[in-house]
């Protein structure tokens, strides 16, 4: 998984961001001011930056003109047109508004992150080995057969790991935004999941929300 600096002086917000980027698996720095990003960095392998603009020390819009090649996403209060051009102008991966959604924050991570190559290629689940890139799925050496779909959704389970995630939730990252289909299409894939893979140790029922993929 990735390193990842969080550049926020919000302790809320800031706290926010770094449990659920843990909790998925990534390792995360903290720093408050501006204007002590550049020498961090310098210490430092980051494979992104999450980045506030109103900052003591130094803006975001000054810091992300020191940072050559690591990808950064601006999370901020600053939701003006003018200030996400200025910002995306200036070279950021991405732009997203406070408030923001987490599991928002967290898809486009991974979009950054797979962009530059810096997601991981194959993920150990129990016997079970998923190869990110080419899209299979192995249980014990044998290739499974999943569908495009059923490959989607454990790819979403994979990414939000140990976050509980709605039916609804589920449907939106791993069907069509404007997909109309029942939650209980949901239901059907998972257990096509669990019955496929073996994997009913680690994908979970949450009581009353939906599933989590537990892993340590």
């Amino acid at each position: 998984m990735a390193n990842i600096l969080i550049v926020e002086d919000d302790l809320a917000i800031r706290e926010l961001i770094k449990r659920n980027l843990q909790m998925v698996g990534h390792t995360c720095r903290m720093v408050t001011e501006g204007d002590k990003v550049i020498d961090v960095v310098e210490q430092e392998h980051f494979d992104i930056v999450i980045l506030d603009v109103m900052l003591p020390g130094a803006s975001g819009f000054e810091v992300i003109q020191g940072l050559k090649d690591i990808p950064v996403i601006f999370v901020t209060a600053k939701g003006s047109l003018e200030d996400k051009l200025k910002g995306l102008s200036l070279g950021a991966e991405d732009y997203i508004v406070k408030p923001f959604e987490i599991l928002e924050l967290i898809a486009r991570v991974n979009v950054v992150l797979k962009r530059y190559g810096s997601s991981d290629a194959m993920v150990t689940i129990g016997d079970v080995k998923i190869d990110m890139k080419q899209h299979i799925a192995s249980r014990a050496g044998v290739v499974i057969n999943l569908t495009p779909q059923e490959f989607r959704l454990l790819e979403v389970l994979i990414h939000n790991k140990n976050l509980a995630l709605s039916r609804e939730q589920l449907l939106n990252l791993a069907w069509d935004y404007d997909y109309e289909g029942e939650s209980k299409t949901v239901d059907v894939h998972i257990r096509k999941l669990r019955q496929k893979l073996g994997l009913e140790e680690y994908i979970k029922t949450v009581s009353k929300i939906g599933y989590r993929l537990e892993l340590r």
